[in-house]
């Protein structure tokens, strides 16, 4: 409960620096969802058993997309965890994507080499992502401070005894 007189400010949250590495966050959060959710349409006929993985990915990081916008610190750190676990993933995948232009595969919905290149940009994307989010959460988006304004007019006595006059 707030009381009355208090403000609570965010400096932080003020600066333009601040402003800018939450957007640049926030769009690396929806375009990596985006290269995950093509990558999964374009080749759910290929994909073994990583569905419901990338499902996972593609939801997560539009929560946390939602929570950087509303300045929550805390999901930058998990963002960068889920970075790390997901180059390595795009990293793995992309070389076998290419390989898949021999004959005998199944043609997934977009080819392969697509797919593949889909795969290798998310890597940089991914380590981007990272950078930008401990550059964020090194911004120190929760620091709280508190201003009172003067007391209202029912609350005078709590100011003190009025000054003398020189």
């Amino acid at each position: 409960m707030e009381e009355p007189g208090v403000i609570i400010e965010h400096p932080n949250r003020d600066k333009a620096s601040s402003k800018v590495t939450r957007a640049i966050v926030v769009v690396l959060l929806l375009v990596s969802a985006a290269l995950v959710a093509i990558i999964s349409i374009g080749g759910w006929s290929a994909i073994e058993g990583a569905k419901a993985l990338q499902l996972a990915y593609i939801v997560l990081y539009l929560v946390i997309a939602f929570f950087v916008l509303r300045w929550s610190r805390g999901v930058l750190p998990v963002a960068a965890a889920l970075a790390i676990v997901l180059m390595i993933f795009a990293a793995v995948s992309a070389p076998a994507w290419f390989d898949r232009d021999k004959t005998g595969f199944t043609d997934p919905a977009l080819p392969a080499d697509v797919l593949g290149l889909l795969s290798a940009l998310l890597v940089p994307v991914q380590l981007l992502l990272i950078a930008f989010a401990m550059s964020a959460f090194r911004q120190k988006w929760n620091v709280e401070v508190e201003r009172h304004d003067e007391p209202p007019p029912e609350r005078a006595e709590e100011r003190g005894p009025a000054p003398a006059a020189a």
